[in-house]
């Protein structure tokens, strides 16, 4: 993270007047300040993490998933056969914490902050789905967007896109 020695004077009274606002996070934001103040560019790499990015298209790409994920609700719930589809096959189940963080987050700021597509369970670990899903996603994605009509899709479509 390169910075102007104003940049960093900026972010330092500001880490510092967070230290006073938040006691309980005092001792990292004191942290933060020092490593600001004083250069340290391998611990300045760890700030970087607090500022992520994620493109236009990616944040589309999302939405997109998450719209995939409601169709497919809307369309299971007005299938009167339903066959052996079951509900929780259906589910959200959001990204991977560890691995996908930038995704994860994402929908988590969807859901929370924006309240969009709130209808979906966040189970306990709050669409933590404990291990990789873009790729998946981008498969069933894919293979949804084939549909003539993603909204009306029969049991069959459903299973299919579940399991691309």
């Amino acid at each position: 993270m390169e910075m102007t020695h104003a940049q960093r004077f900026i972010l330092t009274n500001q880490y510092k007047i967070m230290a006073m606002l938040e006691p309980e996070n005092a001792e990292r934001f004191r942290r933060y300040q020092t490593i600001i103040e004083r250069g340290y560019g391998l611990q300045m790499r760890e700030l970087d993490k607090d500022f992520g990015e994620l493109s236009e298209v990616t944040c589309r790409t999302l939405i997109d998933i998450m719209e995939m994920h409601h169709a497919l609700q809307v369309s299971w719930s007005n299938l009167k056969e339903k066959g052996q589809l079951e509900a929780r096959r259906l589910a959200f189940l959001g990204f991977d914490a560890a691995t996908e963080a930038p995704y994860f987050s994402y929908i988590r700021f969807m859901v929370n902050s924006e309240g969009r597509y709130t209808q979906f369970d966040s189970g306990t670990h709050g669409f933590n789905a404990q291990t990789p899903m873009w790729e998946k996603y981008q498969r069933m994605l894919a293979l949804w967007q084939t549909c003539p009509r993603q909204y009306h899709l029969s049991a069959n479509e459903i299973a299919q896109v579940i399991n691309a």
